[in-house]
């Protein structure tokens, strides 16, 4: 407690409150911190509330060095208040008390949502039509609710408990939840949109992508995350990986491999480690447990009879591009090298099921997602859609954001309708 006390007096109360800018749901930080000051904590957990139903997992796993904390004013001078922490706290708290999410009408509204996919687009959405008093059921395709959460993020990072408890606390606002259901198996979109008065599809982006390089169809080339959501790791006793990129699914990845018996993992990337789109903390504590780097490399060509010997590699610069406001790699000419690997995780994003997209009958942008307007509506105007599947940042607030402006919106047209 007296740590927390410590971390909640860092705070300025600064009044332009640039930490909200910088978080994805536009939380009230300093306002929740100002009532944690004063020891309200059931109050500053109802402010979150207002915001986001996801607090101990945000608090935990976004990239808080990339939104609220980048963006305190201490960095200039001091390190940043640590709002996860204490977000996760009042989280914590929240479970531990169970206090109520606070609903916004207890009439329920006869109008009813669908659901598809319970990760966490698809959770907060929910949330937030259900404290509308909307009749809502989520269809989930596997047997637990959480998605990329539930399934992607490892044990080490994330206790499920934590997520576990933290669903529970948002179906008590009285969601319906109907698991082992699946778009284009058991549960068919034409149905969903006959019985239902809106649907807001969430089921998440979860196809690893390729690099279409040169052996990459060989035995022992995975995609980072089927590994991560089918835990169906290869035999990694004494082996050495190579894991291709530079986000979070990589980092999560190589941890994970190491603590299954992997002598040697390394991650390539192809620009600088300031460049990573992982989270600082996770890039550090990689490096605690013995993961290699090997920064501003990118990998040419996947070496072997059958399955994978060798990866040859390339040294790029980085160069500023014409219209482009990122620095771009750019393959340095002749400093190709080749290394001994026995496995070749691909970890350089992520996309939707074509052939499934593609049977809803829906708009596509031309990187394959769904395509919405402004107010997440699809080109048919009873479905909406959010998360990874439109595109979203991959982060776990950014897909929240896209799930709860997508309930505003559901609402707006359900009442105007």
């Amino acid at each position: 407690m007296e740590d927390i006390n410590k971390l909640v007096n860092e705070c300025y109360g600064c009044i332009n409150k640039p930490c909200q800018s910088g978080c994805p749901l536009g939380n009230d930080t300093t306002g929740f911190i100002k009532l944690m000051k004063e020891e309200k904590y059931k109050e500053a957990y109802e402010l979150l509330c207002k915001t986001t139903v996801l607090q101990p997992i945000c608090g935990r796993i976004c990239p808080h060095t990339k939104q609220c904390q980048g963006s305190c004013i201490r960095r200039f001078k001091f390190n940043s208040v640590e709002i996860g922490k204490l977000e996760a706290y009042i989280g914590d708290l929240a479970i531990e008390n169970d206090w109520k999410i606070p609903k916004n009408t207890d009439t329920r509204k006869n109008k009813k949502i669908a659901i598809v996919g319970g990760g966490p687009a698809g959770l907060t959405c929910a949330a937030f039509l259900a404290k509308d008093g909307y009749d809502v059921t989520i269809f989930e395709k596997s047997e637990k609710l959480g998605g990329i959460i539930e399934h992607g993020i490892p044990e080490f990072r994330l206790d499920k408990s934590i997520l576990e408890n933290t669903i529970n606390k948002i179906l008590e606002l009285g969601i319906n939840v109907e698991t082992k259901k699946e778009l284009g198996k058991n549960l068919d979109i034409k149905d969903l949109e006959n019985k239902f008065d809106a649907v807001f599809l969430s089921f998440g982006a979860n196809i690893s992508s390729k690099m279409n390089i040169e052996g990459e169809e060989k035995e022992g080339v995975f995609g980072g995350n089927e590994l991560l959501e089918n835990k169906s790791f290869p035999d990694l006793n004494g082996k050495k990986v190579a894991i291709i990129g530079g986000g979070n699914v990589a980092m999560d990845t190589s941890r994970t491999i190491k603590r299954l018996g992997a002598k040697d993992v390394t991650v390539i990337y192809r620009r600088s480690e300031k460049e990573m789109p992982a989270e600082e903390k996770e890039i550090v504590d990689a490096k605690k447990e013995g993961i290699n780097f090997l920064f501003q490399t990118n990998i040419i060509k996947i070496l072997g009879k059958n399955k994978v010997e060798q990866v040859e590699c390339i040294k790029t610069k980085l160069v500023q591009k014409d219209g482009e406001t990122r620095l771009s790699p750019v393959n340095i000419e002749n400093s190709n090298f080749k290394l001994d690997v026995d496995y070749v995780i691909m970890a350089v994003g992520s996309k939707v099921e074509e052939n499934l997209v593609n049977s809803l009958n829906l708009e596509l942008t031309k990187y394959g997602n769904i395509k919405v307007n402004e107010n997440y509506t699809t080109s048919n105007p009873k479905i909406f859609a959010g998360g990874d599947l439109i595109g979203a940042k991959s982060t776990v607030a950014w897909a929240s954001k896209s799930g709860r402006d997508a309930a505003y919106e559901i609402d707006k047209y359900l009442e105007n309708k």
